[in-house]
C-alpha cells in the first residue's frame, strides 16, 4: 500500500503566499478610511463655519 505523505514545506509555503497576500489586502481598506475621514472632517468644518457666519 503506498502512504498518501503531505510535504510539510509544501504546505508552509502556501501559508506564506496566502500570509503575504493577505497583508497587501489590509493596506487598500486603511486607505480608504483616512480618506473618508479627511471628507467627513471637511464637512464638519464647513457646517460649522456656515453656523458661525
Amino acid at each position: 500500500m503506498p502512504k498518501n505523505e503531505q510535504d510539510p514545506a509544501g504546505s508552509t509555503q502556501q501559508f506564506r503566499a496566502f500570509a503575504n497576500r493577505g497583508d497587501s489586502a489590509s493596506s487598500g481598506p486603511n486607505t480608504g478610511l483616512i480618506i473618508g475621514g479627511g471628507v467627513v472632517l471637511l464637512v464638519v468644518i464647513v457646517v460649522i463655519a456656515l453656523l458661525v457666519i
